[in-house]
């Protein structure tokens, strides 16, 4: 898998400030409250945004620009039934569509 960075100089400063905020603010409260698993949920995704913020990539951004990007070759595909009023054969007859009921 290539991992090409997907996010900007800027967005990845963010992610990394934010990323240590929410994650010295989960620890500290996990020191509170060592049994709750919300604090230790919210630390994963601190530290998580911390390693998009290094590595520049995020996997949802790559989600999303693979989406768009297919979405972009559908578009461009000719295989929906609203070319059906003009269908003709090798004759030049008229064709009417297949339907079995």
């Amino acid at each position: 898998m290539n991992l090409k960075p997907n996010i900007g100089i800027l967005n990845a400063l963010i992610r990394i400030t934010i990323g240590l905020t929410i994650l010295s603010w989960s620890t500290s409260k996990l020191v509170k409250h060592p049994l709750r698993d919300s604090y230790l949920f919210v630390a994963l995704c601190g530290a998580m945004k911390v390693a998009e913020g290094i590595v520049r990539y995020c996997p949802v951004t790559a989600l999303f620009d693979r989406y768009q990007k297919m979405m972009e070759e559908h578009e461009g595909s000719t295989d929906s039934m609203d070319g059906m009023e003009g269908l003709t054969n090798l004759d030049g007859e008229q064709m009417i569509p297949y339907n079995p009921t």
